[in-house]
């Protein structure tokens, strides 16, 4: 479960704070083949989310050196670095729970019937988020959110690193990476034919789970992510 604060303003835990580290796959990097190969998936795991992390540990000591000393305007500096680094955590450490060798064909129960009533159907959902993923120009993610104020599930895309809840206050229950890292060695500059791959290997089990346990236990700056 991974439950810390996104970003400030709620950095004055980093005192006594415990240095973020990189989560395990729940699979083998060559689980998800044919659909993202092992290659992509060691790298993209093991260099490109350990930067994110190494990075957002160097960024947060220094933000509390900032905060010791009362230094607003090197805290102010570092906020771009926490927001990239920080997201690039958080939406990665989703990511990799929201994909499953066992994954693919369509939800069930109450996330099928919710996606339903939002989207008018299972295919126009799809459509809606491979559409909204595609059209990130440059680096970004496409995502399936939860607003809870209007009760009803949400497209949004978001572009970089920037982390959804931290930057529409969408709970974010399923994330699709389209940085070019996420597919480029398979499916070079072709961005729909991995769209339309990773469609095959999304873990709607656990996209459910995220559901129903943010819908009830959510809180402004933690994310509840259940034990897999």
């Amino acid at each position: 479960m991974l439950s810390r604060g996104i970003l400030a303003p709620a950095l004055g835990y980093l005192g006594s704070r415990q240095k973020h580290s990189l989560p395990d796959l729940p699979y083998d990097y060559g689980a998800l083949e044919p659909h993202i190969n092992a290659e992509i998936m060691q790298l993209h795991h093991s260099k490109h989310h350990a930067a994110y992390v190494n990075n957002l540990n160097v960024t947060e000591e220094k933000y509390q050196e900032a905060l010791a000393k009362g230094d607003v305007t090197a805290q102010i500096a570092l906020q771009p670095a926490l927001k990239f680094n920080g997201g690039g955590h958080i939406n990665h450490s989703i990511f990799w729970t929201n994909l499953s060798p066992n994954g693919g064909g369509e939800p069930k129960g109450e996330l099928l019937e919710a996606i339903k009533r939002d989207f008018g159907s299972f295919e126009k959902f799809k459509e809606k988020l491979t559409a909204a993923s595609v059209g990130v120009q440059g680096s970004g993610w496409g995502w399936l959110g939860f607003n809870k104020e209007r009760g009803q599930l949400q497209i949004a895309a978001c572009p970089n690193q920037d982390p959804l809840q931290g930057t529409t206050g969408l709970i974010p229950l399923l994330g699709i990476d389209v940085w070019e890292h996420a597919y480029y060695l398979q499916y070079k500059n072709v961005r729909p034919d991995y769209l339309k791959a990773i469609w095959n290997v999304i873990n709607w089990e656990n996209i459910h789970g995220l559901q129903k346990v943010n819908h009830d236990h959510y809180t402004d700056h933690t994310l509840m992510i259940p034990a897999r």
